[in-house]
């Protein structure tokens, strides 16, 4: 059996670059895994989505992997990209010969609605890694939609799991689904946009990049704290800062200029075919960065 992840906020690593070539910038790499540290993160995700990881080459991926593992105590999960078995496993061993076993956890991709198949590429994995599989139900862009009670019976009382993260609308649904019917924790994700509801649903808390990750944390502690009035509360001045990320096509540009709004990073290229944040929007991401960040930090 593996041990399962840690409820709270687990960030998921941005990807900053420099210049017209787009070069990994290290520094603001080694930037962003101080901050989630310093504000008090569960845990970190490299090289997942957010982290525009299908962008990067093998040797960007190490250099990723090897500042975060140097700059931070935080637990890790790497993200795999492909959905072939053979080459998810050599993407996680090619993680784990740089950080060893700073991994805590191996962030995989649903790859098909077939139960057995699933378990087989989660399995394989597995065994081949030593890590928990954190699965990742994100048709968005997997191409691959499953209903989650399938997604329970392919994941219930398996030795592989060690947590399930639920982006797939509408994510309070599934988390409900998952939640009921597992016995490891279920994250939330798509910028904490449906956070409030995925902790009433059951989540154990958010695996995602918003800018602010600081919000994360107020809410989930509140929920802690004082349940859903707290969290609520907690929350609201954060959502309109989410629901503003989370624009289809350009949510990852904006958070991008989000953090180096904040001073986390220089610039905030996106590699193609990403598409950048057009300039009409920047006053109005200062103003809502304004709201939670008095001080624009």
């Amino acid at each position: 059996m593996v041990t399962p992840l840690e409820p709270g906020v687990w960030g998921v690593l941005a990807t900053p670059f420099s210049g017209s070539v787009f070069d990994l910038d290290e520094a603001g790499v080694a930037r962003l895994c101080e901050h989630y540290q310093s504000v008090g993160a569960t845990g970190l995700t490299v090289l997942g989505v957010f982290g525009e990881a299908a962008r990067l080459t093998d040797q960007e991926r190490a250099t990723i992997v090897e500042i975060a593992a140097d700059t931070c105590d935080l637990p890790l999960v790497v993200g795999a990209t492909s959905l072939s078995t053979r080459v998810a496993i050599d993407e996680v061993r090619k993680a784990q010969d740089v950080a060893g076993d700073r991994i805590v956890g191996a962030m995989v991709q649903v790859n098909s609605t077939a139960p057995a198949t699933l378990i087989d590429h989660f399995n394989a994995i597995h065994q081949a890694t030593g890590l928990g599989i954190v699965a990742q139900d994100y048709p968005a862009v997997s191409g691959i939609s499953i209903r989650p009670e399938v997604l329970v019976a392919a994941l219930r009382d398996k030795p592989f799991c060690a947590a399930v993260k639920a982006e797939a609308p509408p994510t309070a649904v599934a988390v409900r689904t998952l939640a009921d019917g597992l016995d490891v924790p279920v994250f939330g994700g798509l910028g904490g946009i449906g956070l409030l509801d995925e902790l009433a649903a059951g989540a154990a808390g958010a695996m995602t990049g918003f800018s602010v990750p600081e919000g994360l944390l107020a809410c989930i502690q509140a929920w802690k704290d004082g349940g859903y009035e707290m969290a609520r509360q907690a929350w609201l001045p954060y959502l309109p800062l989410a629901v503003f990320e989370q624009q289809p096509g350009i949510a990852l540009a904006i958070r991008k200029e989000a953090l180096r709004m904040r001073g986390l990073i220089a610039e905030a290229g996106v590699r193609l075919p990403g598409r950048t944040m057009p300039d009409t929007l920047s006053e109005q991401l200062g103003r809502h960065l304004a709201a939670v960040l008095p001080d624009g930090r």
